[in-house]
């Protein structure tokens, strides 16, 4: 499967910070843009291609990015006129004779891709879109008679939205041609839908972001100031003093963090969310919410996640203290 991203947009709403670089390539986090990501997140799902698709400074999205990065290879298909997202998705199917799987290029998720490309491939769909459920803009208010119950501060709202992520089976290509322009919300996927062959992947509590707006983008750079990006999820430090270390460990369903041991860390896991077990070199202990596990100094372990898996980290204060046994995934400087 190949992966394809939009990144030609203007982000007129984010000016003046895109009148010198495209939106893809603002920096949620000191020197990691939106496009890394998201072409990491295609790496950690096992895809080795990603097609850009480019138009607006163009240029500067390849000279970031060129032929290679972090060992997924880049392709371009560069519009040189914006007809919209239908004619920007046709022409990087024209370079392509596979399944694709193509991202907005304004959207921080953490979605386990894996997972959804193999629901899409299980599935009869010509195309599978991923969903979200809606968060109020606003806060809300609860009423009862004449009185005011409660507020909700800008809950999650019962209604899904497109998420911008999409799976398209190879003879999707031919629909493409049935239409001159325009958005592919408006054409290509309501003909999908009404022909019974579009189907849907969805993932509850979880983030999802798309940045078009100033808030927006400092929502962003709040999340990831203490956080980095994993081949299994994500690692945030939450407290970092001299007498402890806290973290929040998200890991996808399926997923696992490298067989490794800590030379002086003293370490308690608290499950907020999810389950899954620990493997030690001779034992494997069961996990779910609520439940705690304390871990020594120098005991190999893995954390596996049989679900969407969310826990708090209490440690001796020792950030840098891992050493790693095996490693199912192939890492480089940024994924450390």
């Amino acid at each position: 499967m190949i992966g394809m991203i939009l990144c030609g947009g203007h982000g007129k709403r984010l000016r003046p910070l895109t009148d010198k670089i495209p939106k893809p390539l603002i920096e949620i986090k000191e020197n990691y843009t939106i496009l890394d990501h998201q072409i990491l997140s295609f790496k950690f799902a096992g895809i080795k291609k990603v097609v850009l698709l480019t138009g607006y400074l163009s240029e500067k999205i390849e000279e970031r990015y060129q032929k290679k990065w972090n060992g997924v290879r880049i392709e371009y298909s560069v519009e040189d006129e914006p007809l919209g997202t239908l004619n920007a998705i046709r022409m990087g199917l024209e370079l392509v004779d596979e399944d694709v799987v193509i991202r907005n290029g304004d959207v921080v998720a953490d979605l386990n891709l894996k997972k959804m490309i193999q629901r899409f491939h299980e599935s009869n769909y010509l195309a599978t879109i991923f969903i979200t459920r809606m968060r109020s803009p606003y806060g809300i208010v609860e009423i009862s008679d004449d009185r005011i119950k409660r507020f909700h501060e800008k809950p999650l709202l019962d209604e899904y939205i497109n998420g911008g992520i999409y799976c398209f089976r190879e003879s999707v290509k031919e629909l493409f041609h049935d239409f001159k322009r325009g958005e592919i919300e408006k054409t290509v996927l309501p003909l999908l839908a009404e022909s019974n062959r579009l189907g849907y992947y969805r993932e509850e509590n979880m983030l999802w972001t798309s940045i078009d707006t100033t808030k927006d983008l400092e929502e962003i750079q709040k999340e990831y100031a203490n956080r980095t990006d994993k081949p299994w999820g994500y690692e945030k430090i939450l407290i970092n003093t001299e007498k402890y270390l806290a973290k929040e460990l998200f890991i996808y369903q399926g997923e696992s963090t490298s067989h490794h041991y800590h030379r002086e860390k003293d370490e308690t896991m608290y499950i907020l969310s999810g389950q899954g077990y620990i493997e030690f070199d001779d034992r494997r202990e069961p996990f779910e919410r609520k439940k705690s596990i304390r871990i020594e100094p120098g005991t190999p372990h893995t954390i596996v996640a049989t679900e969407n898996t969310t826990i708090h980290e209490v440690s001796t204060p020792h950030p840098e203290d891992t050493i790693r046994i095996r490693d199912p995934y192939e890492r480089d400087r940024k994924d450390e």
